[in-house]
């Protein structure tokens, strides 16, 4: 066989060989895709899923209220969603654990006018305050009156319906609860008025995980969730040693994303990104599940392995 036949042969067995099969994963955003996302973009874009051997369908909710109860019917493999939510949805019964977690400090902020009235939370007694979400918000709320000696009856609470920024800027609300202090308070900045930020959990709350993956337990593949939290966590890394460079990867995946807000959004949220996603503080979920059952949001109170799991240690 001439030299010519043997390598137009070995191009051919080349082509014929299919290419090594990725197992496919559909993970589920809590909302449309932002800075918050970070580590997940990054690894998309940087081949890291790939050298996982996975291929990960990442796809954002019409609904944020979907993705847990999609997961927990075994309609996909993992969702992104919230310490605080996790705790009511499993006493509410729904089969899901926490496996990992992407951003592993509270986002949450009370959040007030920097030239407003309010200058420390004492002086939210007889104050209008905006909310989206009854139930957690309430009782992070309860937490942060109490420590100042005031309860809910001192307030008068305001549905804003989401708009928590816009009605605290047009003087609807004297402060909000829900705020996210790497968002809305970059949309205030950025529409000329200057807020500030109580943070949560240093006004009474109990430190918990902002945004966590949540699988179902029943239904999951340890194997390759584990492969996915190790993608994440390369990116994360990537992102925590080249900021700038991560912004670029991550920015450069929509239109939607090259703004003001996004960009400053990203320079706050970065560092918060969870260095070693997969494991798992355990006082800190013990701690929120107590605190959620002293508000009367779960009765009883779980052990927090029904809550969450640190697969590696489960090895």
């Amino acid at each position: 066989m001439t030299t010519m036949k043997r390598l137009l042969l070995t191009v051919f067995v080349l082509m014929a060989t299919p290419a090594f099969a990725q197992d496919k994963m559909t993970l589920l955003l809590d909302w449309f895709v932002n800075p918050d996302h970070g580590p997940i973009i990054v690894a998309q874009e940087l081949g890291y899923f790939a050298d996982q051997g996975l291929e990960v369908e990442i796809i954002a909710p019409a609904d944020p209220s979907d993705p847990p109860k999609m997961v927990a019917a075994g309609n996909a493999d993992l969702a992104i969603s919230y310490q605080p939510q996790l705790h009511i949805q499993v006493a509410e019964g729904l089969p899901l654990i926490r496996v990992g977690t992407l951003i592993s400090t509270p986002l949450n902020c009370l959040l007030v006018l920097q030239d407003g009235p309010i200058k420390t939370p004492a002086d939210l007694a007889g104050r209008k305050i905006g909310f989206s979400v009854a139930g957690v918000e309430e009782a992070v709320l309860t937490a942060i009156l109490g420590k100042a000696g005031l309860t809910l009856a001192d307030v008068e609470l305001v549905n804003v319906n989401w708009s928590l920024s816009p009605s605290l800027m047009a003087g609807q609300v004297d402060a909000v609860i829900g705020a996210y202090r790497n968002f809305e308070l970059n949309q205030m900045t950025i529409e000329g008025v200057k807020g500030h930020c109580f943070p949560v959990e240093q006004e009474g709350v109990p430190v918990y995980d902002e945004l966590i993956y949540v699988a179902n337990p029943a239904l999951m593949d340890a194997g390759k969730i584990r492969r996915f939290l190790k993608a994440t966590e390369l990116a994360a890394q990537y992102i925590a040693d080249h900021p700038e460079e991560g912004w670029t990867l991550f920015s450069q995946t929509a239109a939607e994303l090259q703004d003001d807000l996004n960009a400053m959004a990203w320079k706050d949220t970065a560092p918060l990104f969870a260095p070693h996603p997969e494991a798992l503080d355990q006082h800190r979920y013990a701690r929120f599940e107590a605190f959620l059952s002293q508000a009367g949001l779960v009765k009883g109170i779980r052990p927090v392995s029904q809550l969450a799991i640190d697969l590696g240690a489960a090895e």
